[in-house]
């Protein structure tokens, strides 16, 4: 109970009663205090009013005449206001009561001599005096007005107030009884209206209350007030947006449990990486140290053998300076302290550049090296990074090209790219290793790598390069070989594509 007491419905209901009983009670009080007053200035209004009309007629000589009694009667009727003029010798002229003998006897002596009575002056000018008259034999209480006319004539107005005290009693009396009917009326209809009300409020209440318990199914359905349906339409975009913000914050705390395990998977190749430099450098350090030291305690003393060691220690050194020189141009690809500058160049001349570069050492190895494509093929790319991709790319194909011992270099034309191919034949690259080889320091082939003096580093970079580029890299096995691919932009330098396939 205490409950209802506190909604909505009860609240107004309860305002709408105490503001009836306030109006019902207002109008009493006005009744009770005021109404003799008004009623009394309202009559007295009248009668000043009456006495303009008749004074004005005396002045147009119209009042003997049909149509002024007429107006006159009707006027006396309307206010009840009795009416008799005469004339200086007594004679009447015009009377609105059939006694107006006996009601002009009354007024000269209510008014000539003012016997067994009291009054008050109202009004006085120098045509008419209006007073407030008490009859004490006949309790009777009277508005009258007395004066001369512009034609010399006498008139008499007389309005009774007494019936005014009992007027006020009935209609108080009446507007209580109406009052509690119109109360217990308009209490009913203001409940029913208030139900309309609050019953999509209450429905409102129960989708928040269901929206706090994170269930968003609840929909406002209803259609009742324009405001109400706006507030249900706001509350169900909110239902809508507060899921879709919920599933992001689930999908951002799923990335960052991502981002979590990436971070622990960083840290491991860290390790890994700092153990791969390390084991990287043992060896070429092992065998300069080695050398320098035979030197040093004069193992050999005929220059021949001086000049092998130092041949050793030089080429060495040269080997952990690439490696070192490799690390640093990756680390600035990974961290984006390499600039990538996008020009538009024809990629055909830079593949016929790269392989002329390497033309002594497909002689040394006795391959067959073949780009056959003639026509030029303008990219998006930046050349000097694009020239280090094929130029790793041709590099490892030189170190795996075995058995037929060919390399082919051809392109393949996209919608808006072209896709550049480097195959070389030898042996496939096992099938666990394909998303491995872009890896810092992963080998395929240790004991292969090793002897040709590869640090694992080259598809790094080329990865690295690609995915700054924002282009796609990959590899392939053949039936006689393997192939690697790169794609450049032939037609913007905006368009980001997967960075592997």
């Amino acid at each position: 109970m205490k409950h209802y007491f506190r909604s909505i419905t009860a609240r107004i209901v309860v305002a709408m009663a105490l503001l009836l009983a306030g109006t019902i009670l207002l109008t009493v009080l006005m009744n009770t205090f005021f109404l003799a007053d008004y009623y009394e200035h309202s009559k007295c209004a009248a009668l000043q009013e009456t006495y303009q009309i008749i004074d004005l007629a005396s002045h147009r000589g119209t009042i003997g005449t049909e149509n002024f009694s007429v107006q006159l009667e009707t006027i006396a009727d309307r206010e009840n206001i009795d009416v008799i003029l005469f004339t200086s010798d007594g004679s009447v002229v015009f009377a609105t009561a059939s006694n107006y003998d006996e009601l002009r006897d009354q007024f000269m002596t209510l008014i000539l001599l003012q016997e067994g009575g009291k009054d008050e002056t109202i009004a006085r000018t120098e045509n008419y005096v209006l007073r407030h008259q008490t009859d004490t034999r006949l309790q009777s209480e009277y508005l009258v007005l007395w004066g001369t006319l512009y034609n010399g004539n006498f008139l008499m107005l007389r309005s009774a107030l007494s019936s005014i005290s009992d007027t006020a009693n009935l209609s108080n009396q009446f507007l209580l009884m109406t009052g509690i009917l119109a109360a217990a009326f308009g209490i009913l209809i203001m409940y029913l209206i208030t139900r309309r009300i609050t019953k999509p409020i209450i429905q409102l209440t129960e989708i928040s209350n269901r929206m706090a318990e994170l269930d968003f199914d609840a929909k406002y359905t209803g259609s009742s007030y324009q405001e109400v349906d706006e507030l249900g339409e706001n509350m169900n975009r909110l239902s809508e947006n507060l899921e879709e913000t919920i599933s992001e914050l689930k999908s951002a705390n799923n990335e960052l449990r991502l981002d979590n395990e990436r971070k622990t998977e960083i840290d491991l190749e860290r390790k890994e990486f700092l153990s791969n430099v390390s084991h990287e450098l043992k060896t070429p350090l092992a065998l300069i140290r080695g050398y320098a030291e035979g030197l040093s305690e004069g193992v050999t003393g005929d220059p021949e053998s001086q000049a092998f060691y130092c041949e050793v220690i030089a080429d060495e050194a040269e080997k952990m300076s690439r490696m070192v020189g490799k690390l640093l141009t990756l680390n600035q690809l990974e961290t984006g302290g390499e600039k990538v500058s996008m020009d538009r160049f024809d990629v055909t001349s830079l593949i016929r550049g790269v392989l002329a570069a390497n033309s002594l050492r497909f002689k040394q190895e006795g391959i067959d090296a073949a780009f056959e494509d003639t026509e030029s093929i303008m990219v998006w790319a930046d050349e000097f990074l694009t020239e280090e991709v094929l130029t790793n790319y041709v590099s490892n194909a030189i170190h795996h090209c075995k058995y037929a011992k060919q390399i082919r270099i051809r392109t393949e034309q996209q919608e808006s790219s072209v896709r550049i191919f480097v195959f070389n034949t030898g042996d496939p690259i096992p099938e666990e290793s394909l998303d491995k080889i872009w890896i810092k320091f992963y080998k395929v082939d240790k004991a292969r790598t090793r002897e040709y003096g590869g640090s694992g580093i080259g598809l790094s970079i080329v990865k690295a390069i690609m995915d700054r580029m924002h282009q796609s890299c990959g590899v392939q096995n053949r039936t006689d070989g393997v192939e690697f691919y790169l794609d450049l932009d032939t037609k913007s330098q905006t368009v980001a594509r997967p960075e592997q396939e």
